[in-house]
């Protein structure tokens, strides 16, 4: 794992005391480390005190490899700071990112609302047509007895008069 380190002691064998400053977490993310005691030996001879330095370090606690930053940070300076992208920029990109999450979810919460809205609609037209076909059964009703009684009513009246 990629650690940056200030080098605080050269002792007369060749050996360096490392303060172990950040760990990377992904390729572009980094946690600063806080413990002043994150310090770690190693055989570093071309190291000077006070520098800092790219360190890997395996899962054992083993430093695998020293190497100075230099190419690091010119490599930043080439990817990021000679195309303008500034700590300002960045910040102002998180704000933006974190308004945009904002209206999206905004958006999201408005959509749902409507969701249960349309259901809600659609549960009361469901519930017209049941009211809608039942008073159409019973007008049918109504309009068969109708039929029946005046089929019944002109049958009764020749009779009267017979």
């Amino acid at each position: 794992m990629l650690h940056l380190a200030r080098v605080k002691k050269k002792d007369l064998e060749g050996k360096v005391m490392l303060q172990l400053l950040a760990q990377q977490k992904a390729e572009y993310a980094w946690l600063m480390l806080s413990e002043e005691n994150d310090v770690i030996w190693t055989n570093a001879a071309d190291c000077t005190e006070g520098a800092l330095v790219l360190v890997e370090i395996s899962s054992t606690k083993q430093v695998q490899e020293v190497q100075d930053m230099a190419h690091w940070v010119l490599d930043i300076v080439k990817k990021y700071l000679s195309t303008g992208i500034t700590p300002e920029f960045l910040q102002e990109e998180v704000q933006r990112a974190e308004q945009w999450r904002q209206s999206l979810t905004l958006q999201s919460q408005e959509l749902g609302r409507r969701a249960l809205e349309m259901e809600a609609r659609r549960d009361q037209i469901q519930e017209l047509e049941e009211n809608l076909k039942h008073e159409k059964k019973k007008l049918e009703l109504m309009e068969h007895q109708l039929k029946a009684d005046i089929a019944g009513a002109q049958s009764e009246i020749p009779e009267a008069f017979s």
